[in-house]
């Protein structure tokens, strides 16, 4: 069974990298979303193995979005990894304080993206 991650970051040059990674390294079937509300729709539609979410987005935040994936029952088990270039202390501790699977600090390596994926959730 072919893995399924959904992309949500604001940049769409940054989720086309991330997607070419992960389908032609990984194998994986991607799905992009710009937006925390077009993520959580995506998530709910598509019903993703895991999610790969930027934490700087307008409107609503990756920190947002996480907030309303954990209070969905249907949503709320599926593994999220934080995409971030946001690496003070303080922004580690709020990370630390989630059950999230893992963060990928910007600037990735988008050869290598794939492979830091995997290693995260165990696949």
């Amino acid at each position: 069974m072919t893995k399924r991650i959904l992309i949500v970051d604001d940049e769409a040059d940054i989720c086309q990298v991330v997607q070419a990674s992960l389908e032609e390294f990984g194998g994986w079937q991607t799905f992009l979303a710009h937006s925390g509300a077009e993520g959580l729709t995506v998530a709910q539609a598509k019903r993703p193995d895991a999610i790969l979410l930027d934490v700087s987005m307008p409107v609503m935040d990756g920190f947002q979005m996480f907030e309303h994936l954990r209070e969905n029952p249907d949503l709320q088990d599926i593994p999220v990894i934080l995409l971030t270039s946001k690496v003070l202390a303080r922004d580690r501790k709020r990370f630390a304080d989630l059950s999230i699977a893992g963060v990928i600090t910007k600037p990735f390596n988008p050869l290598t993206i794939w492979q830091q994926v995997a290693s995260l959730l165990s696949w």
